[in-house]
């Protein structure tokens, strides 16, 4: 660094950059910021380190690489750093109950957990520090079970490879809501300088407050996933065979349990995304929601070997993407909407089963507004609630959590995007336990029924009615551009006027509910009763047809997200002419609101 001229001409930023060189003990990420620096690539370098990374509801959550907007050891440790001392603060009782962490499989992600150990520690809190790689899932459960006073997993989901992440759950085993998000936020900016030992990892690795509980929760959790199977017998003379991929993340072992425990015989792997691997050599983007581009050597290693049942975990395994073989020999890959109605009559079905004495009225399900309303439906005629909360398992955690309190049985909770929460062990999506209720679920339909999941979606939709969805998003890395499309919306026949129809009129929007601003015009006071959050874009349509249809942001990618349903009643047997009329609407709704050649919006490449 000696030979190392800072001057940028910008003195806040060659600030930023001495003291990142002065704190960081990362010979990668510090080699990074020199070249940068030699470079003279000031743009760069004011975009990677004169603002930070922001920590939300979601944590932390973005590419690695040097920088204080990017991921990466000394980001790590100064979060660790600000958390431990909010929670410190905010729960004295923290220095006695401990912290859990687990990590994926990426890049960094077990060093970064390491650090944020090192952290708790150096700040006086012991640490439940689960030593190998772990679905998700495992983080929230260890936080109930040993009665931790928070837990933090390092993971980027589903994202792509060079991405990692920092999520972050409450004593309550949900993910943090506000005000904590902030709170955290706060402190990191009074904790920058990192402590003495802060990247001594021997050391604490060494401190006998740190304990590794892997294998005792391993044991917690799959005994209580066996305890829940509805008949091990029938599971155990299953006529299916399934097929499993890890998507080159976490979840082979602990599937390959699971099976076991539950009472199934081995599933056939899908070998080349077995183990795993930071790279995702096999797939574009390492999501299993991206359909039959991401299960494509899952299609290959069940023709192969006539499974009739794909069950696919995303990398970090709280997620699960279902697909079927058909009588025709094409695949029916489920949408997450379709998973939500069929695992939701399922635990409706298991529950009169296993607790016929608990009444309806104190049962629960809950959904994000943005996901289908088939469970509204159901519980419509079943007699149990159904609860909406906002986008995200953050939200529905936190709700089932507070219905526990109340001493309601929460039986089920789901989001579109492939997440599922089946009953209260995990207040979070669980995708090692969505895959065996969904494997007990069809050997029943096919052992009792001979029916198979698709034949039982149809028999749900006319139960219950019909609901076909439109979901999908565009890619747009310019936030300029989705502010900008947005405030068009807001003010689209003038200031302060949402659009009142599309398609030249022909479909009329009775109601505009905007949960950025606050505004819903369904309200007698026009106010939104659901939480606002002015920090992401969220507008939501009511249709005179019955269409509801919703426009976002994501928290974590680059998208501009649209979701769409349309509710019929049982007694409405024209389904193709409702898909037609939803499609039309959305596509209306896409030209005439979000422009996408306009605004040079990317679409969802299938």
């Amino acid at each position: 660094m000696a030979d190392l001229k800072i001057d940028t001409g910008n003195p806040v930023l060659d600030e930023k950059i001495t003291e990142w060189l002065k704190w960081d003990k990362n010979e990668r990420t510090r080699a990074e910021l020199e070249q940068l620096v030699r470079r003279g690539d000031v743009a760069q370098l004011e975009k990677i380190m004169v603002h930070r990374m922001v920590f939300g509801t979601a944590g932390l959550r973005g590419r690695m690489g040097a920088g204080y907007a990017l991921m990466n050891d000394l980001v790590i440790i100064q979060t660790s750093q600000g958390f431990s001392k909010y929670l410190g603060k905010v729960n004295p009782e923290s220095k006695t109950k401990g912290v859990v962490i687990g990590h994926d499989s990426r890049h960094n992600s077990h060093r970064f957990a390491r650090l944020a150990a090192a952290a708790f520690l150096n700040n006086g809190i012991p640490v439940y520090l689960l030593g190998k790689i772990v679905p998700t899932p495992f983080v929230p459960f260890t936080v109930l079970q040993y009665g931790a006073a928070a837990g933090v997993m390092v993971t980027a989901s589903h994202n792509p490879k060079e991405d990692n992440g920092y999520k972050v759950y409450w004593e309550n085993g949900a993910q943090i809501i506000p005000p904590h998000d902030s709170g955290i936020q706060k402190s990191i900016e009074e904790n920058l300088t990192p402590w003495e030992d802060a990247w001594d990892v021997e050391k604490a690795l060494a401190d006998s407050r740190l304990t590794d509980p892997l294998d005792d929760i391993s044991n917690k959790y799959f005994s209580k996933l066996a305890s829940s199977m509805l008949n091990e017998e029938k599971n155990q003379s299953s006529p299916l065979t399934f097929t499993v991929t890890a998507m080159h993340g976490v979840s082979h072992d602990y599937m390959v349990e699971a099976f076991k425990v539950c009472g199934f015989k081995p599933f056939v792997p899908v070998k080349e995304q077995m183990r795993p691997d930071p790279e995702f050599p096999t797939v574009k983007f390492p999501n299993p929601e991206e359909g039959k581009s991401a299960l494509d050597l899952s299609f290959k290693t069940a023709n192969e070997n006539g499974s009739s049942v794909i069950l696919a975990n995303d990398p970090d395994a709280d997620r699960l993407a279902v697909a079927e073989k058909l009588p025709s020999g094409h695949w029916k890959v489920f949408t997450g909407n379709e998973e939500g109605g069929l695992l939701g009559w399922w635990a409706w079905h298991r529950s009169r089963q296993l607790t016929p004495n608990i009444p309806p009225s104190d049962c629960y399900m809950i959904a994000s507004t943005v996901s289908s309303k088939i469970l509204r439906a159901i519980a419509n005629k079943e007699g149990f609630h159904f609860v909406e909360t906002l986008t995200g398992f953050k939200w529905m955690g936190n709700e089932a959590h507070d219905l526990i309190q109340k001493g309601k049985t929460v039986l089920f909770a789901f989001e579109e995007a492939i997440g599922f929460m089946n009953g209260s062990e995990v207040l979070d999506k669980d995708g090692v336990s969505a895959a065996m209720r969904l494997a007990e679920m069809a050997t029943f339909l096919k052992v009792d029924h001979n029916m198979t999941l698709f034949d039982k979606l149809q028999d749900i939709y006319k139960t219950y009615g019909y609901h076909i969805c439109n979901n999908s998003y565009y890619i747009c890395h310019d936030q300029k551009v989705i502010s900008k499309m947005f405030e068009r919306i807001r003010n689209f026949n003038g200031p302060n006027s949402y659009p009142k129809s599309v398609c030249n009129g022909k479909f009329t929007i009775s109601d505009v509910r905007d949960l950025t601003t606050g505004y819903d015009s369904s309200q007698p006071d026009k106010k939104a009763i659901l939480p606002v959050s002015a920090s992401s874009q969220m507008i939501t349509f009511s249709f005179s047809n019955g269409c509801v249809l919703t426009l976002r942001t994501s928290g974590t990618e680059p998208k501009i997200k649209y979701y769409s349903e349309m509710c019929a009643k049982p007694e409405q047997h024209d389904w193709s002419a409702l898909e037609a009329e939803l499609a039309e609407l959305v596509e209306g709704v896409i030209q005439e609101m979000m422009e996408p050649e306009k605004n040079n919006l990317i679409p969802r490449a299938d």
